[in-house]
């Protein structure tokens, strides 16, 4: 008996290997946009639940909110993506972060 692993991909045409690497690489993608996707959904609940106590926690949750806006947007939609850029960069401006 031998306790040595044999590797299948050796013995699979070049085709069959690409196949098992994209699958691979999608179920790993998939698996992380999930965790993302857990982690997003946390963050939202706190923003809710949680009042903004001063114009830059208020300004904080209006870039988060304007950057999912933002990726919602058409590419090609570039006065809506001026606007939003405008407005960031004004909440910036004026906190100081410039």
């Amino acid at each position: 008996m031998n306790d040595t692993p044999v590797d299948l991909d050796k013995h699979r045409g070049m085709a069959a290997q690409k196949a098992t690497g994209i699958r691979r690489l999608l179920a790993e993608v998939e698996a992380n946009a999930k965790l993302l996707r857990d982690r997003q959904g946390v963050v939202e609940i706190e923003l809710l639940a949680v009042p903004a106590s001063s114009w830059p926690e208020a300004a904080a949750k209006a870039r988060y909110v304007l950057n999912l806006y933002a990726a919602e947007l058409a590419t090609a939609d570039t006065h809506h993506r001026d606007l939003v850029a405008a407005v960031l960069a004004d909440f910036a401006r004026l906190s100081g972060e410039s």
